[in-house]
């Protein structure tokens, strides 16, 4: 049975009377192959989009696809039979009766009209704008004459029917009377019909073709002035995003160092809300005040960074083709073109992780542990917010190159990371903060090919440390995979579990990154935790997705339940209302055309003066991919390989020379870097020794090697 469901009244717009936009469900036959032919789906009609799916279920989670009924063409069949066309695509559909299929289309065509009319009325709503006066009495007149020729047609099309009809019966009588004498006076009469309704035709042809007339001869000049208008809005928006990141930005500058700041006003409604922000650790947006007028004590001027890099060129290739023979290998040792990567090295692409730092500050002044260890969560999950829709790989860094990156005015930090290892590829990062953290990691990257899918395992430790508490928090990365190497459209997915603890109180986090999956019902690109102190007791509950944001529940109680795998209870947590920890920042405009970098990402390779000539700026393929040369990029990206090959060649030459002398060579040693045993964990690693920023200072660069 077929439903007819009542939906919330649909909005009013002025000038515009439609009817209540209905909701209509039922059950069709799909055609999908000719394997399986007509397959039972449930269908839903609302707000102009006809829906499918395979369950009523499968609403809550799973669309099978959507049909916009305002570009489609419904066409009805032979018995039973209904076909919807959409963007070149036909969706052949079938009810169980000839009266249900009758309400179907009667219900399509409704919604068709409707979709239609709002979306012409939502054009033309949205670009109303200042008219000059002899404008609008022009566009009156044009209107009017509009007017009056619809009319003419609507009368032409009501005598084209009354005519119709009655040459259509007096064709029916000519019939019965064939062979009688009254056969003639028939046939004049049918002829006289005929000749009215060729008339009245030919006068709706007419009134068609002077309103077509009139509305080309205007059509021109009313799309100049709509262009204009868009134009004009644009700008308009443009203008008010700016306002709102400089906003943003002052109301985080001030948070962060409040005592630097004088003359602040705030509202009424935000002076309530701000009786608990030192006890609150949660997003200082939640209880921000309306608006916050700052002016500065001193006078704290930043560097503009870029907002935009070259536009990708559209370069097409075959990735199958180069990677049919790599399948179960390590792509670190596979020589690729340019055309897959993005202009970023992994050192940058390590460095991008301190995106959202602010959560690290914020952590820095926690009070508990606790509280501390849910934005150090929120910290871990934020780094892969973005790469979402980032595919392509970053440059393998040539031994020993570096990547600095000095953000101690805006953000109170500043990072270095350097190539330490070149097979298997690793590199080393260390980062220290004015606002009381550290943090440090020695990672290797782990990359196999597996035909289908691409893994990407980042192996190591990340460290993290609180100057105040001294609280050192260690965890590792999930893995990444990239699915439909061979055919459709490249995505990623981030799954595994990270095991976050604080070695100083054993507080323990577990965050589970749950795999997609086109038939679960989870929401995808999900991650769950709870965070425990040392003797196991849950306080918090942390939910959320790695591409959006993260909150986290305070447990007030909790039982056992059930419904645990292999015979376990599974506990039942009561918690509090969630609070918001991390909210992704949306991606600058045009960004999918710059390879999805967020803001931060763009300032990554952004050329600076008195960087180390190791620098990853300063890298010759790079800078071509970026400038969209991808041909000369891809020349001397096989000039800094073969390059990288003979230094390795020489420096195992060296090496069995001087073991057949029996001397005691050391193998290559990093610059900035050294390996040691870490005191907390135990485990061996690569840590900063320091020098390279008081050799900045110094401009004496006479230790880096000539690398590019």
């Amino acid at each position: 049975m077929n439903e007819l469901v009542k939906s919330l009244p649909s909005p009013t717009l002025p000038g515009l009377h439609l009817p209540c936009l209905d909701t209509y469900k039922g059950w069709l036959f799909k055609w999908t192959n000719y394997l399986k032919g007509y397959q039972r789906r449930w269908f839903v009609l609302s707000n102009g989009l006809l829906s499918y799916y395979r369950t009523q279920a499968e609403m809550a989670h799973t669309c099978r696809g959507t049909i916009p009924l305002a570009t489609a063409h419904i066409e009805v069949g032979d018995t039973c039979h209904l076909v919807l066309t959409s963007g070149g695509r036909s969706y052949h559909l079938k009810a169980t009766s000839e009266g249900e299929c009758q309400r179907w289309v009667s219900a399509l065509q409704q919604a068709k009209a409707n979709a239609t009319l709002l979306m012409h009325h939502s054009d033309d709503s949205g670009d109303e704008g200042p008219v000059p006066q002899e404008d609008r009495a022009l566009t009156q007149g044009v209107l009017k004459t509009l007017a009056s020729k619809l009319d003419d047609l609507s009368t032409c099309n009501e005598l084209i029917g009354k005519h119709g009809a009655a040459l259509q019966r007096s064709l029916s009588e000519l019939e019965e009377l064939r062979g009688s004498a009254d056969s003639t006076d028939k046939v004049k009469a049918v002829n006289e019909r005929a000749t009215l309704f060729r008339i009245t035709s030919n006068a709706m042809i007419n009134a068609c073709r002077d309103f077509l007339d009139v509305a080309e001869s205007h059509s021109r000049r009313w799309q100049k002035a709509l262009q204009h208008e868009r134009e004009q809005r644009h700008h308009l928006e443009e203008t008010i995003e700016q306002l709102a990141k400089q906003h943003n930005s002052l109301e985080r500058a001030w948070r962060e160092n409040p005592t630097s700041y004088t003359g602040v006003e705030r509202s009424q409604e935000g002076d309530a809300s701000d009786e608990n922000d030192d006890a609150e650790f949660f997003d200082a947006m939640e209880d921000s005040p309306a608006f916050i007028t700052v002016t500065a004590s001193g006078d704290i001027q930043h560097k503009t960074r870029r907002s935009r890099i070259p536009d990708k060129p559209n370069y097409s290739l075959n990735l199958w083709s180069i990677m049919k023979n790599c399948i179960g290998k390590d792509l670190s040792k596979i020589p690729m073109p340019v055309n897959f990567n993005e202009p970023l090295s992994m050192l940058q692409r390590l460095t991008e992780d301190l995106e959202y730092s602010e959560l690290l500050d914020r952590a820095a002044r926690c009070d508990s542990s606790l509280e501390q260890m849910c934005l150090v969560a929120a910290f871990s999950v934020s780094s892969y917010s973005t790469t979402v829709h980032r595919t392509a790989k970053p440059f393998n860094p040539l031994l020993g190159e570096t990547y600095e990156l000095d953000r101690l005015d805006e953000y109170g930090y500043r990072s270095i990371s350097e190539q330490v290892s070149h097979h298997p590829p690793a590199a080393a990062h260390h980062v220290t903060s004015q606002r009381g953290w550290s943090l440090w990691q020695h990672i290797t990257i782990d990359s196999k090919f597996r035909g289908k899918y691409i893994s990407v395992m980042p192996l190591g430790n990340i460290h993290l440390q609180f100057h105040s508490s001294g609280n050192h928090y260690v965890w590792s990365k999930v893995t990444s995979t990239v699915h439909n190497i061979i055919v459709g459209k490249l995505w990623i997915d981030q799954s595994g579990d990270i095991d976050i603890v604080n070695n100083t109180t054993k507080d323990t986090c577990r965050l589970k990154f749950s795999p997609y999956s086109y038939f679960s019902r989870e929401v995808p690109r999900k991650v769950t935790g709870v965070v425990e102190d040392r003797e196991g007791t849950a306080h918090y509950i942390l939910s959320g997705t790695w591409d959006d944001k993260m909150e986290s529940a305070k447990i007030v109680d909790s039982s056992q339940g059930c419904g645990g795998s292999e015979g376990k209870q599974k506990t039942v947590y009561q918690t509090l209302q969630p609070k918001l920890l991390w909210k992704k920042y949306p991606l600058p405009d045009n960004a999918e055309n710059m390879h999805f970098f967020s803001s931060l990402a763009l300032t990554l390779n952004e050329p600076e003066e008195g960087v180390a000539p190791t620098d990853s700026r300063l890298r010759p393929d790079q800078r071509l991919m970026e400038a969209g040369l991808w041909d000369e990029a891809n020349s001397q990206k096989q000039r800094l390989e073969e390059r990288q090959r003979l230094e390795r060649k020489r420096r195992d030459a060296q090496a069995n020379q001087a073991l057949e002398e029996g001397q005691d060579i050391e193998g290559y040693q990093p610059l900035w870097f050294e390996k040691r045993t870490d005191d907390s964990t135990g485990e061996s690693t690569y840590l900063y020794r320091g020098g390279y920023w008081e050799a900045k200072d110094r401009q004496d660069w006479s230790q880096c090697p000539e690398i590019f």
